[in-house]
């Protein structure tokens, strides 16, 4: 049996329950989304498929951006992240 979350009786604390699950909605998805991509990237380098892998790296680095601006990811995750993916790319094309 799952905990119950406690919920306020404010309509301030009530609206801050409901703000707060829409940002978790969005987030898990956003995350999800960013995992897809760097998994495609890493896919396409397992292949040796060079023009892919750059070409999913540049989604994935704009979607890693997009996300640290919104607030979805710390810019110095999304950085690390891409660097990662970034040296897996550049290391299939050396």
């Amino acid at each position: 049996m799952a905990a119950q979350k406690k919920s306020s009786r404010k309509k301030s604390g009530l609206k801050r329950g409901r703000q707060a699950e829409k940002r978790h909605i969005r987030n898990k998805s956003v995350k999800s989304m960013l995992k897809t991509l760097a998994k495609k990237v890493e896919q396409a380098v397992s292949a040796k498929n060079a023009e892919l892998a750059k070409e999913t790296f540049v989604k994935a680095m704009k979607a890693y951006h997009k996300a640290a601006s919104q607030g979805v990811l710390h810019k110095n995750t999304a950085s690390r992240k891409i660097s990662r993916l970034a040296s897996k790319v550049s290391g299939l094309a050396a």
